[in-house]
């Protein structure tokens, strides 16, 4: 049996970039259950979050301190960028090479990745260049590949932004699936809207630092400070 790579504590965490301070000494405990959603205006360091999560990027300061060895916690997640990567293959394909690489075999791999094909109906485009799908095609595909891995955490960076209405929707609902499943999930939206659908708890990122962490109900119904206040009425957050 695998061990569990969560709960997470991050303590004291700084990451800079060219000379500018990205995430300022940043302490977060990160539950093994729920969706997280974090939230903030551009530049904030969403994204830099979540990369730093993944092992993407370096702290300068501070450490990240896993349930388990840094390997296992490597191993055992996976990151689903805002604009998907594909892979040179078709849309199956792109599902099984993960899953080869993980160790499983080429007719189990072959199962699992129709499996999820199924899942995100794209059955008609199996063996289509993944490249050649529309937007919301690529990102159900990439969610399905993530997926597939069976991650114990999960990381999203705008998983539905640039998306139409009916591609937003099918991805909301196999994110609340996956979330019952038991997967832990940390995403980053600016979409109010859907953070309210599917937000355990949301983090308010301001300036690199974490403003707020509670509750999605408590949050949107009463935030703590004026910058969330303002970020949640519409108005320009600087």
């Amino acid at each position: 049996m695998v061990e569990q790579i969560l709960p997470l504590s991050v303590q004291g965490v700084s990451v800079k970039k060219r000379g500018k301070t990205i995430i300022s000494e940043l302490d977060l405990e990160l539950s093994k259950d729920g969706l997280t959603i974090i939230m903030g205006p551009n530049g904030a360091g969403k994204t830099t979050l979540l990369r730093l999560l993944h092992g993407l990027e370096q702290p300068r300061t501070g450490k990240l301190d896993w349930n388990t060895n840094l390997k296992t916690a490597r191993l055992n997640q996976a990151f689903v960028f805002q604009t998907p990567i594909m892979l040179r293959r078709s849309a199956l394909e792109n599902i099984i090479y993960p899953l080869t690489l993980k160790g499983a075999s080429k007719s189990e791999a072959m199962r699992e990745a129709e499996k999820w094909i199924n899942i995100i109906n794209l059955e008609q485009s199996a063996h289509l260049n993944a490249k050649l799908l529309s937007g919301g095609e690529k990102q159900k595909l990439a969610l399905a590949r993530a997926l597939a891995t069976k991650p114990q955490l999960l990381l999203l960076d705008e998983p539905t932004s640039n998306l139409d209405g009916r591609a937003t929707k099918e991805i909301e609902a196999l994110l609340n699936q996956t979330r019952k499943s038991g997967t832990r999930i940390v995403m980053t939206t600016h979409d109010i809207g859907q953070a309210k659908r599917l937000a355990d708890e949301v983090i308010f990122l301001y300036h690199g630092k974490i403003h707020e962490k509670q509750e999605a109900i408590s949050f949107f119904k009463k935030p703590s400070t004026k910058e969330a206040t303002a970020f949640l009425k519409g108005d320009i957050v600087e």
